[in-house]
């Protein structure tokens, strides 16, 4: 499997805090990721990095060998990184599947813009992401009718619709009823089979649940890496995990 993403040395202060600490962190295809830490501990400001809403002291970001450090958030976005924020910003509105033919129209390459079925393209997209995401027969529904943990669904069918390249997702889980947070897991387990996917989480059942390989921050730089039962095994871990060490 080649490299999508990778992260090389990369550094950002705030004023005298040092958010992010000379970080490296390489991304395959068909990767599922997880970063926890404690509040403060960089894996947001790490997303933003990547992302572009802000830019790195040093360091670089690339995308599949492309250096992407210095493009606008639009220009990144175009390339295939999408991303989940952790409060969600359906179209109300809408029905599930309006929502998501839109996310698909806008993944649409130019050649399918202007052939002559690309609604039927992005109907035929629309169809395969609402099966994934758990929301089958449901697409003449409001987006407004749905619960929180289905609208957090919708909103990650939203970003997979575009195509991406790599997604990366905020907290997916927060607020979600247990058995929801169990569907998610699954449903986030299937889309990493095609996309990568880097997770920022903080609720443990998921992460036992996703079991798949964990990136622990602390004061702005990695502290472990492994998998859920290495990571849970680590009394280091435990005690930044836990609130014992600041950050």
């Amino acid at each position: 499997m080649g490299i999508v993403l990778e992260v090389k040395n990369l550094s950002k202060r705030f004023g005298g805090i040092q958010a992010i600490n000379k970080v490296s962190l390489t991304f395959q295809q068909q990767e599922l990721r997880c970063i926890i830490g404690p509040n403060g501990s960089g894996k947001t400001t790490l997303f933003n990095l990547i992302s572009g809403q802000i830019k790195p002291d040093q360091g670089e970001v690339t995308l599949e060998g492309e250096d992407i450090t210095h493009l606008k958030p639009y220009e990144i976005s175009k390339r295939g990184v999408a991303r989940k924020f952790q409060i969600t910003s359906v179209f109300e509105n809408l029905t599930v599947r309006d929502n998501l033919l839109v996310a698909a129209m806008g993944g649409q390459r130019v050649h399918s813009l202007f052939s002559r079925q690309p609604e039927k393209m992005a109907l035929d997209r629309v169809g395969e992401v609402m099966s994934t995401i758990h929301l089958a027969g449901r697409g003449d529904e409001a987006a407004s009718t749905l619960s929180h943990g289905e609208k957090q669904w919708l909103e990650i069918g939203m970003v997979i619709a575009y195509r991406p390249r790599l997604m990366l997702l905020d907290e997916p889980t927060a607020g979600m009823s247990p058995s929801e947070t169990v569907e998610t897991s699954r449903i986030i387990r299937r889309i990493s089979q095609d996309i990568t996917t880097v997770v920022i989480e903080h609720d443990i059942k998921f992460l036992k649940e996703i079991g798949e390989k964990v990136v622990v921050f602390s004061r702005g730089s990695i502290l472990a890496e492994g998998t859920f039962d290495e990571i849970g095994n680590n009394p280091l871990v435990r005690d930044v995990y836990l609130g014992r060490e600041g950050g």
